[in-house]
């Protein structure tokens, strides 16, 4: 019992602070590719959400009912932005 719960508590922190970071970034540079004005402009408010974001997903990550689920969620927030940034930059081909 004592060992699940600190696997648990270690998978907590796994998903809020690496993986947390990580889909931040991933989202930041999504955002930064789909949202409208100038490149400037959007980068800077990507930036800005996904700082946000990053303090949501650390609050999840020991919100949620298992570290696991807490990892898989924020692992799949990551592979969507990830997907966006792909698909962006494989339709206008610039980083």
């Amino acid at each position: 019992m004592k060992w699940r719960r600190r696997g648990d508590n270690a998978l907590r922190f796994i998903a809020a602070v690496p993986a947390g970071y990580a889909v931040a970034s991933l989202w930041a540079a999504a955002l930064a590719r789909v949202l409208p004005g100038s490149r400037v402009g959007a980068t800077v408010a990507g930036a800005l959400i996904a700082l946000a974001l990053c303090a949501a997903a650390a609050m999840y990550a020991y919100g949620a009912r298992s570290g696991a689920r807490a990892l898989l969620v924020l692992c799949l927030l990551g592979v969507v932005a990830a997907a966006i940034v792909w698909a962006s930059v494989s339709a206008s081909g610039r980083l």
